[in-house]
C-alpha cells in the first residue's frame, strides 16, 4: 500500500512538472497594433524600435511580438485584431489613437492594452495605459496636503476632454473651492479670468483709496501714494491656487491673463497637468513658478538617449510608453505562472517602469507620478 502510495505522488508530481515545463517552453503571444503606413507611420515605426529595445532587455525568447498595421483608422484595427485572435494571441498592445478602439469590444475574449489616456466610454476589453487625468489629479492632491492649499480653482477648458477631468475631481474627491469653465477664444479667455478673479472690482478699489488718501493730511502721504500707484489692484483674492487643465499655448494664455489681472504665480499657487518637460515653458520667467505632475524625468531622458543611440531617431512620449508596456504586460504574464488570461488585468498589482510605478486593478491602469516645478528657467523635482 505504502509502495502504491508513492507512486501515485511520484506521478502526480512528474505530472505537475510535465504541465509546467510545457508553460515554460511555450511562446508568449504579444499583439501590436500601429500605424504602419499612412501619415502616422513614423509613430508606429518608433514604438515597434522601442518595444525591440524592451524585448532585449527581458532577454527571454519566448516573447514573441506580432505587429500589425491600422492605418490609423478603427475599422482596420479590427480586422487585423481577428486576425491576430485567429492565430491564439489573446493580448494586444494598441492602437494608438482612442478613434480606432470603438469597434473593439468585438473581441470580447482578448484584452486591449492602448497607448491613449482616455478612460471614459473605452470598450470593456481596452486598457487604457496612458497617463490619465486620475493619475495627474490624485499626485496634484498630494501637492495640496502638502502645502495646504485648500481654496484652488479648478480650470477647464471647454473642449473634448472636459468629462476626464470632471471624472478625475470625483474619483480623487481633491479638495477645491470652485470648478471654473473657460473659453479658449483670446477675448472671450481674457473676460472671463477678469470675472473670475474680481479685476475690476480690485482696480477700483485702488483708484478710490488713491482718491480718498489725496483728500487727507497725513505724514508720509505722497510716499503712500506713489507706492499705491505702482500697484494695479487693490483688495484680496479668495483663492490660493489654481489648477490649469490646459497645454501648450493655451496654458500660457490663462497663465498670462491671470498675470494680466494682477494675480501672479507669487501670490497662489500656478498648478497644470503633465507638460512632458515642454521646454518652452522654462523662458516665460514671468509666470514662473508653474507646479505639475509627470513622468519620471531622469529616466525619460534616459530612455531618449537610448533610443537616439541605438536608431538615430528622436524619440517620444508613446515610444516611451510602449517600452514599459511590454515590461508591464511579461510582468503579469510571469506573476500568472505564464499563463495568458484576462485576470491579470484584474487583480490588485504594482509594476515599476521607466514612466514610473503602474499600479493595475480592475481592468484600469493608473501611475504613482512625480511631481515638479518650473522656476529659474529649470524644471526641479519636489517629490
Amino acid at each position: 500500500m505504502k509502495t502504491l502510495i508513492k507512486l501515485l505522488i511520484i506521478i502526480a508530481l512528474s505530472i505537475c512538472l510535465f504541465n509546467k515545463n510545457i508553460f515554460a517552453s511555450e511562446k508568449i503571444r504579444i499583439g501590436l497594433i500601429v500605424p504602419l503606413s499612412g501619415e502616422n507611420s513614423l509613430i508606429g515605426e518608433k514604438i515597434i524600435k522601442s518595444i525591440r529595445m524592451a524585448i532585449n532587455k527581458i532577454n527571454d525568447e519566448r516573447v514573441e511580438i506580432i505587429p500589425k498595421d491600422t492605418k490609423s483608422n478603427p475599422i482596420d484595427a479590427l480586422k487585423v485584431s481577428r486576425e491576430l485572435y485567429k492565430d491564439g494571441v489573446k493580448i494586444i498592445i494598441g492602437p494608438v489613437f482612442n478613434e480606432s478602439t470603438k469597434y473593439l469590444d468585438d473581441l470580447t475574449d482578448v484584452t486591449f492594452i492602448s497607448f491613449t489616456n482616455k478612460l471614459i466610454d473605452n470598450p470593456k476589453n481596452v486598457i487604457s495605459a496612458g497617463v490619465n487625468a486620475i493619475s495627474q489629479v490624485q499626485t496634484i492632491k498630494k501637492f495640496n496636503n502638502r502645502k495646504n492649499l485648500s481654496k484652488g480653482i479648478i480650470l477647464i477648458p471647454r473642449a473634448q476632454f472636459k468629462k476626464e477631468i470632471e471624472e478625475a475631481i470625483n474619483k480623487t474627491k481633491i479638495i477645491h473651492k470652485e470648478v471654473f469653465y473657460y473659453d479658449r477664444e483670446p477675448t472671450k479667455l481674457t473676460k472671463q479670468i477678469e470675472e473670475l478673479t474680481k479685476y475690476q472690482i480690485r482696480k477700483n478699489n485702488l483708484k478710490f483709496e488713491i482718491q480718498r488718501l489725496e483728500g487727507l493730511s497725513f505724514k508720509d502721504k505722497d510716499k503712500k501714494i506713489q507706492n499705491l500707484k505702482k500697484k494695479d489692484t487693490l483688495g484680496n483674492i479668495n483663492f490660493d491656487s489654481v489648477v490649469i487643465a490646459d497645454f501648450d499655448e493655451n496654458l500660457k494664455s490663462v497663465a498670462t491673463s491671470l498675470l494680466y489681472t494682477d494675480v501672479s504665480s507669487k501670490r497662489i499657487s500656478y498648478i497644470t497637468l503633465n507638460q512632458w518637460f515642454d521646454e518652452s515653458l522654462l523662458k516665460d520667467v514671468s509666470l514662473h513658478p508653474i507646479y505639475f505632475p509627470s513622468i519620471n524625468k531622469d529616466n525619460y531622458e534616459l530612455f531618449m538617449n537610448d533610443f537616439k543611440k541605438a536608431y538615430g531617431l528622436d524619440g517620444d512620449q508613446l515610444s516611451f510608453l510602449s517600452y514599459d508596456l511590454i515590461g508591464l504586460v511579461y510582468f503579469l504574464i510571469y506573476e500568472n505562472d505564464f499563463k495568458i488570461s484576462k485576470k491579470i488585468f484584474y487583480k490588485k498589482n504594482k509594476f515599476k517602469g521607466k514612466i514610473g510605478v503602474f499600479e493595475i486593478s480592475k481592468n484600469t491602469i493608473t501611475h504613482q507620478l512625480n511631481f515638479y516645478s518650473i522656476e529659474d528657467k529649470k524644471f526641479k523635482k519636489i517629490f
